[in-house]
């Protein structure tokens, strides 16, 4: 169970279930039922352990050169144990997602099976032989933030929000754009781990410094595009730009000594509860206006 749960990267449990619960509740004017706790408990512990576990399993080799692998930011099996943990871990897998995921199919309609069949697929196909999508540069970054905003999404298609609504499609758009922007700042301290394993990612392709540029103006563009939110949900607007400072400060990043900016993705973990807090202030207030 200790290495289940390990798999599952409990400190980031919040960054998917959140997503959704606040879609479903700011969605419904606050209605709690069934599905909102059913959708917030897979979300929350499942979802995740789908989502990291097979990452853990099938990258085994890359993130035993990876020095930074083995605590909060990525569990590590004990290679004299390792086989049985991977399997014990995709075991579980099934065991914790099938059930849920069959339930939450038939609630919705066709529209929301189909989104939420897509978010699973694409956390399926980050890491899984044979698709391996964190190792199509651009892609990966695209698909990592389609891990936390698809619950938000399926949550919007499954109550039938108006997603072009002015208070929805920029929220989607800039979480979508925090999304890369955080993977591909998160992808710069590997550059040299995951060239030595034989990865490809955004980071590799186009070197340290160019992605923390990148990672910065997403970071920047976000908050833009979240300015075009109705009051007071525009003041949601400032919370990128922390991300963005946090990302600069790194901005002298080579290849060379890439994992200096391990220290900004730690910093960035704490940041997300942060500012957390204080997107929940404002949908607070968003609530309370409607």
């Amino acid at each position: 169970m200790r290495s289940i749960v390990a798999a599952s990267r409990p400190f980031s449990w919040v960054n998917t279930a959140y997503p959704f619960a606040a879609g479903y509740l700011l969605a419904t004017g606050g209605r709690v039922d069934v599905a909102l706790v059913v959708g917030t408990v897979y979300f929350l512990g499942p979802y995740n352990l789908l989502m990291y576990g097979i990452n853990d399993v099938f990258d085994y080799a890359s993130d035993l050169l990876n020095p930074r692998k083995g605590g909060i930011e990525g569990a590590l099996a004990d290679p004299a144990t390792a086989r049985s943990e991977h399997r014990r871990i995709l075991w579980a897998c099934a065991a914790t997602n099938l059930p849920l995921l069959g339930w939450l199919l038939a609630l919705g309609d066709a529209a929301a099976g189909a989104v939420l069949a897509l978010v699973v697929f694409l956390v399926v196909a980050y890491s899984a032989p044979g698709l391996r999508f964190k190792e199509r540069p651009g892609l990966d970054s695209a698909t990592s933030a389609m891990h936390f905003v698809g619950p938000l999404l399926y949550a919007l298609v499954l109550v039938g929000a108006d997603l072009t609504a002015p208070s929805v499609w920029p929220v989607l758009v800039a979480f979508f754009l925090w999304g890369m922007a955080s993977h591909a700042f998160g992808a710069v301290q590997d550059v040299r781990a995951d060239r030595a394993g034989g990865i490809a990612s955004v980071a590799t392709a186009v070197g340290a410094h160019a992605t923390v540029v990148a990672a910065t103006v997403g970071y920047l563009a976000a908050a833009a595009v979240l300015l075009v939110v109705p009051w007071p949900g525009s003041l949601t607007a400032l919370a990128p730009l922390p991300y963005a400072v946090n990302a600069a400060s790194f901005w002298s990043v080579r290849d060379a000594d890439c994992e200096r900016a391990n220290r900004g993705w730690r910093r960035f973990l704490w940041l997300n509860l942060v500012t957390g807090f204080a997107v929940t202030m404002v949908l607070i207030a968003v609530a309370r206006t409607a």
